[in-house]
């Protein structure tokens, strides 16, 4: 007889669609963000707020099932502060709001604590768990991208505090993660389980909205082109010799 479904599995099965397109648009968008701080920099500022909420979330709901996540080594508002200190300066908060895409996000979260508390439950686990595994990958992507681009220095350390949980061995914070979440589910009737699946097709749609104001100026294009301008110049010269000993030597 087949092994049982864990509930961690059926929101993957059911999010399945929305989440490729989110990790499409993430790609997309930030890697920009490879060749240009402000790009990397303004990815961080539209999750800024939402983490910022969904932790003090955590504290005002600690006595509820929510508090049973192992959060203590996953809080990221400090992290995403210091990074944003980092590559917009400490003054960056003063001329700072949050643009509409983010606000509409937060106002889904204030509805959800408000109404339905359980529910955060989706956006803590996807919200983390993607940090955990895109976000990491991302970062690495773009330290292999500095280390050759022309226009940066090394990359150093600095920056990089949100996808950075020290000794943590990441492979253990998502099991843990993921566990957990596991277990709060067989805790919870059909109904509030159904309701959990469909929160995070939301949670995905959420996410792609803010993504899509992540800010990439032209001068990303002229940096991105001038980058791989030579490269697309050599290949070019290369077909067209290829093509004259085909046609006249080799042939």
């Amino acid at each position: 007889m087949p092994e049982e479904e864990n509930f961690c599995k059926k929101m993957s099965k059911a999010t399945r669609g929305i989440h490729a397109i989110s990790d499409a648009l993430v790609n997309a968008k930030l890697a920009f963000g490879f060749l240009d701080d402000s790009v990397w920099a303004d990815g961080l500022l539209v999750f800024y707020e939402v983490f910022r909420y969904l932790e003090g979330a955590m504290i005002r709901l600690r006595n509820t099932k929510i508090g049973l996540l192992p959060l203590s080594e996953l809080q990221r508002t400090e992290a995403f502060e210091r990074d944003l200190d980092h590559y917009l300066g400490k003054g960056w908060r003063k001329n700072y709001s949050p643009r509409d895409s983010v606000t509409k996000y937060l106002m889904r979260l204030r509805e959800v604590e408000d109404t339905d508390p359980t529910l955060l439950l989706a956006y803590i686990y996807h919200l983390y768990m993607g940090l955990l595994s895109g976000g990491i990958i991302l970062r690495k992507k773009r330290q292999i991208v500095q280390k050759i681009s022309p226009f940066k220095a090394q990359p150093s350390s600095d920056g990089n505090n949100v996808t950075d949980f020290g000794q943590n061995s990441i492979f253990q914070l998502k099991r843990e993660l993921r566990e957990s979440m596991n277990r709060i589910a067989e805790t919870l009737d059909e109904d509030t389980k159904n309701k959990l699946i469909e929160e995070s097709k939301i949670v995905f749609e959420l996410n792609n909205e803010i993504i899509k104001s992540v800010q990439t100026g032209s001068h990303v294009f002229e940096k991105i082109f001038y980058f791989i301008g030579p490269v697309l110049l050599v290949l070019f010269v290369l077909i067209i010799v290829l093509n004259i000993l085909y046609k006249y030597i080799i042939r």
